[in-house]
């Protein structure tokens, strides 16, 4: 073989790895929001959030997934494909609106085609003050997530979260979906079938913005398409890279995602590719609740 041949071939080789990088990246931001059809075809999420993003009414984004509906529950890879490179320590700053919305605002929830996966009444449709925050925590097998809900940003959203977690929604759910590569790593949960197609019964529609980015801390809605948000949302605990079409409704502190870094850690047993599916370490929601 020449010189030059081998040049040639090791050129073509790195051409091609560089090619699938790119497309495992795509793939990931596809992952965040699976709509039915997705979850037919395995689309991963996030392309979920993330986020990279979920349910029958808000299935796709950030971060819904679904799980083998037939054989044995796979186990995860020796290896390292399945686990992130890295994930970034500094915390994304908490988004805020450039233009503020009014005092109040009007929220609407549409009852959804599909029925909801867990017996729930859907909020009271009316005007609610788009300002103030509010704490609420999560209760789960690897530790408590605390969360700050931000109505400034959401004031729908944050109603809705607040109505599920009220009625014991997400109580005894897990996380369904993890995400671990580099351009999206994100933890879903608010699915109470675990399979990535479940929902309230109900969807509302996005309170997004041009101006808002994801990042480490950032907690979002999953979603199937616009307007569809319903109760899968997704924690952002590295990198997102995603369109602003994923609704952003509060934060995460630092102890909460160093309890999610170290599930990220321990790697994902593949299903819509080697870097997204169910935690290796499962996480389950025992509880949610917040302050009244």
């Amino acid at each position: 073989m020449s010189r030059k041949t081998h040049e040639h071939q090791l050129a073509q080789r790195k051409a091609q790895r560089q090619a699938e990088r790119q497309a495992e990246r795509a793939k990931q931001r596809r992952m965040l929001g699976v709509t039915i059809g997705a979850i037919v075809a395995v689309v991963v999420v996030i392309g979920g959030v993330v986020v990279a993003v979920a349910q029958n009414s808000g299935n796709d984004t950030p971060a819904a997934g679904s799980t083998p509906s037939t054989g044995d529950t796979p186990s995860a890879p020796t290896g390292a494909e399945n686990k992130p490179v890295s994930i970034p320590t500094a915390i994304a700053a908490a988004p805020k609106r450039a233009k503020p919305l009014a005092a109040e605002v009007d929220c609407s929830y549409t009852k959804a085609a599909e029925a909801a996966s867990k017996k729930v009444d859907a909020p009271a449709n009316g005007k609610v003050k788009a300002s103030g925050t509010k704490p609420a925590t999560l209760a789960t097998s690897v530790g408590d997530l605390h969360l700050t809900l931000d109505s400034a940003l959401a004031p729908c959203t944050v109603k809705s979260f607040l109505s599920l977690v009220g009625q014991k929604y997400f109580d005894n759910t897990i996380c369904h979906r993890l995400t671990v590569g580099d351009g999206l790593q994100v933890l879903q949960c608010g699915d109470p079938t675990g399979t990535g197609s479940g929902g309230p019964g109900y969807s509302f529609k996005d309170e997004v913005y041009p101006e808002l980015k994801y990042g480490r801390g950032i907690l979002a809605m999953a979603n199937s398409g616009p307007n569809t948000n319903g109760s899968q949302f997704f924690i952002v605990y590295g990198n997102a890279e995603l369109p602003p079409s994923y609704t952003a409704f509060g934060t995460l502190d630092k102890a909460s995602l160093e309890t999610i870094d170290k599930v990220a850690k321990a790697g994902v047993i593949p299903e819509g590719g080697p870097t997204d599916g169910k935690p290796a370490t499962e996480v389950k929601i025992k509880t949610a609740t917040a302050a009244s």
